[in-house]
């Protein structure tokens, strides 16, 4: 499986997790009982989907293999896996972040 997984959100749910020392999720996270990330090739159609009309948003580049058992890959649109944390983040698995523009993602996303 992917090394690095990537999750959107808003830059104010990031400063918060700084904060707090840890990410929660965002609400729709919160129901669904675990934090929902995106591979590299999945994060273009999860921002048209989920965040389409938003703005000040942030990518979270996340090791994946620091997050230990909490992270499962599951089944989801299409039937593709999607990596789902079943905990909170911990920062110290955050490798980068950098603000996210719907419509123009990074290159090496594509």
């Amino acid at each position: 499986m992917d090394a690095i997984i990537y999750k959107i959100c808003t830059r104010e749910d990031w400063r918060q997790a700084e904060k707090r020392g840890r990410y929660d999720g965002s609400p729709a996270d919160r129901a669904d009982g675990y934090i929902h990330f995106s591979t590299a090739s999945q994060v273009s159609e999860t921002a048209r989907r989920h965040f389409a009309g938003m703005s000040d948003l942030v990518l979270i580049h996340v090791d994946a293999g620091a997050l230990g058992g909490a992270l499962r890959w599951e089944p989801s649109r299409g039937g593709d896996l999607f990596p789902h944390l079943y905990a909170p983040l911990p920062l110290s698995a955050v490798r980068s972040k950098e603000r996210f523009i719907l419509g123009s993602a990074p290159s090496w996303l594509t």
